[in-house]
């Protein structure tokens, strides 16, 4: 494995599209790219699908998607014509959870939202990872405070591969004009003040002036808005 800095040396001055192509070659059938299908995710699913660069697409299916997500995930399929992999949560875990606190066990405690997150996105997460060296994202540097720390090249210690954020330092705006100017199939929830889209109990509208996340898992503290996804260990950028 290369360290980050030989490969932030070789991507250096490559567009966008290069830097993935890069990375597809170098890492051939070991690279990942996850999708929500958010603004971020469909414009660097546009990226991936139109350029025909082989790097493999998948989502975590939790079972509590709003309708349409899942219309988006549909159009997505037609349009492309390239698959859309699909990871579920261990059916005896999320029927031990649900049979043991109920469907909105989330609710109630820090600990049973975590547990459900665990159940449905973190540990199918884990297994969409596993033999794969680079882990490719939406991520953008402004979506959230401890992102702006991010880079757009990491070393994730627990998952232990590298993430590679194509669109990091795209401004909401340019992500909303590569769509308009794609034409690329977007969720519709986006225009009704979501600005991040989750599980549908989970995900309200954002109010003008509040914080982009302010609309993930509402009623916690706003220190604790992440659900593990992306809040892994990072170790040196260099």
């Amino acid at each position: 494995m290369k360290d980050l800095s030989q490969i932030k040396q070789q991507l250096a001055g490559l567009s966008t599209v290069d830097r993935l192509k890069f990375l597809a070659n170098e890492y051939a059938g070991k690279i990942i790219f996850s999708t929500s299908f958010g603004w971020e995710d469909q414009a660097v699913t546009h990226l991936i699908f139109s350029n025909q660069i082989p790097i493999k697409v998948f989502t975590l299916e939790t079972g509590r998607l709003f309708p349409e997500t899942y219309y988006v995930w549909n159009r997505t399929l037609e349009v492309y014509k390239q698959p859309v992999y699909a990871y579920y949560p261990k059916n005896d875990l999320l029927q031990d959870m649900v049979n043991t606190k109920g469907p909105n066990s989330f609710y109630e405690s820090v600990e049973n939202r975590k547990e459900c997150c665990y159940i449905r996105k973190i540990e199918p997460l884990k297994r969409a990872l596993q033999g794969n060296a680079i882990w490719i994202t939406g991520i953008r540097a402004d979506q959230s405070a401890n992102r702006e720390d991010m880079n757009d090249l990491e070393w994730d210690e627990g998952n232990q591969l590298i993430k590679f954020h194509p669109i990091f330092d795209w401004t909401l705006d340019d992500v909303k004009s590569y769509i308009s100017d794609n034409n690329i199939v977007y969720n519709t929830l986006h225009d009704k003040g979501f600005p991040s889209i989750g599980c549908a109990p989970c995900t309200r509208a954002v109010q003008p002036g509040e914080d982009f996340r302010a609309g993930r898992w509402w009623w916690e503290d706003q220190s604790k808005k992440e659900c593990g996804l992306h809040a892994t260990e990072q170790s040196s950028n260099t």
